[in-house]
């Protein structure tokens, strides 16, 4: 009466059957779920900070009743601070040198939109010598940048 103690299958010579090719825990594929993950963190901080960034200036800006335009393009926006500094996009320069530096940037000529921003508390007079100069070289397309009023 021999009883066999092996399995069903057999038991040749005590070896395990198909060990060489059912390695358990190493998988040849590449795991994106981790690389998914940080994407989304990324996505969602840059979608939080992208309005932040779009103009550095720090400007105190006067508020109006006016409506806001609607724009296609980028503007060139000229900043007074209440130092009386001006800034062309995020750049300081010289109130003598801004039309040189406009005529450099502007893409579309004489017919480039440019916004001019002035703080609340800037001298009235150096807005309107920017603006004056930006006129006279012939910009026609110039704007002033203010806040809405809010209603109480």
């Amino acid at each position: 009466m021999g009883m066999s103690v092996g399995t069903a299958g057999g038991n040749r010579g005590g070896r395990r059957r198909g060990r060489r090719g059912s390695r358990s825990g190493l998988i040849s594929e590449i795991n994106v779920t981790p690389f998914v993950d940080v994407m989304l963190v990324l996505l969602i901080i840059f979608m939080v900070a992208a309005p932040l960034l779009t103009v550095g200036v720090p400007i105190d800006l006067p508020e109006t009743q006016a409506k806001a335009l609607n724009s296609e393009t980028q503007p060139i926006t000229v900043s007074v601070n209440d130092k009386g500094q001006v800034y062309l996009q995020e750049t300081e320069v010289p109130l003598n040198e801004v039309v040189a530096k406009l005529q450099a940037i502007a893409r579309s000529g004489y017919d480039e939109r440019i916004y001019v921003r002035g703080d609340r508390a800037a001298d009235y007079g150096t807005v309107m010598q920017v603006m004056a100069r930006i006129s006279a070289a012939g910009y026609r397309n110039l704007g002033l940048v203010t806040l809405q009023e809010q209603e109480n």
